[in-house]
């Protein structure tokens, strides 16, 4: 497991999401190194420079989490609980976490994803089609090799690219051979917070790697539905600031804000102590908003 480290005092583990890498989280490091904290950014199974096994049954949450534990027990055993931010996939693996060991996690500060219980009568792909169609770009993941091909065709920087500049608040989809419905030679115009540097430097990582290793999570939604069967009811007890952007994919899905808004949230995490709604903020939003981000991080952890 490839890990981005930066200096010292209680450790605060960040897990990166889909399609990034621990550099999603550089401001994070940065920021909360100088302020007294390790800030420890690992590149995640089947991402950048880590292993990337090729069953794709070996990327469901407990392998997911496993990997997390046996990192905390390499860089932090001196430590019984660490801080832990997660963002996108990485904010599920930290809901994971939470569920499975809470007894490792002192507070979580999760971007992007909400924690959605588990509910023993919907398969969650069988409700993706319904809700969205087979377009819809977690149905398309599914296949083997499928996606990769068109993703191969469009090219790393520009799938890359594509993902990196989404700002549409509803859902996304890529129809079969029309990507991101986009013409094959458009020109994409970057964010003022994402340079051609930073897209170069995940575009050589995901040169290397492919994208295979990150799919594959998605590809075992099913079977971690199955997996969670025994902590279906279960809370997540663990003190949690929860931050979304208004513009995310996530926080427009259908329902969300409500589960927010209405109690169903607070139920499901009775020690949710805040939730930041950021206006005109994508899903990306840590690298969108970094200072406002950090400083969320930094008030939240000095309480314990």
């Amino acid at each position: 497991m490839h890990v981005a480290e930066k200096g010292q005092g209680p450790l605060i583990l960040f897990i990166h999401g889909f399609p990034l890498l621990w550099y999603s989280w550089r401001h994070q490091i940065t920021a909360l190194a100088s302020l007294g904290y390790r800030a420890v950014a690992p590149d995640l199974r089947g991402y950048g420079d880590t292993d990337a096994p090729a069953e794709v049954p070996s990327y469901t949450c407990l392998h997911l989490v496993g990997d997390v534990i046996a990192l905390l027990d390499a860089v932090a055993a001196d430590q019984e609980k660490v801080f832990v931010v997660g963002h996108d996939w990485g904010a599920l693996i930290a809901w994971y976490l939470c569920l499975f060991r809470p007894d490792r996690v002192k507070a979580l500060v999760n971007l992007s994803v909400v924690f959605n219980p588990r509910n023993p009568n919907m398969k969650p792909l069988q409700v993706f089609k319904a809700v969205y169609g087979d377009d819809y770009y977690i149905c398309r993941f599914q296949e083997p090799g499928e996606i990769e091909a068109e993703f191969a065709q469009m090219g790393t920087e520009t799938v890359l690219k594509e993902f990196l500049t989404y700002r549409n608040p509803g859902p996304l989809f890529l129809p079969k051979g029309k990507g991101f419905g986009h013409p094959p030679d458009a020109q994409i115009a970057l964010p003022s917070w994402l340079s051609e540097e930073d897209v170069k430097y995940y575009a050589s990582k995901y040169e290397k790697a492919g994208f295979t290793g990150g799919i594959n999570y998605y590809r075992n939604i099913e079977l971690n539905w199955e997996l969670l069967a025994p902590w279906t009811g279960a809370q997540i007890k663990v003190p949690v600031k929860f931050i979304v952007g208004d513009l995310d994919l996530t926080y427009n899905a259908p329902g969300t804000k409500d589960y927010i808004n209405k109690g169903g949230f607070k139920k499901a995490v009775p020690l949710l102590e805040e939730v930041i709604v950021m206006e005109g903020v994508g899903h990306f939003i840590n690298e969108e908003k970094p200072d406002e981000v950090n400083k969320h991080i930094y008030n939240f952890f000095q309480k314990f």
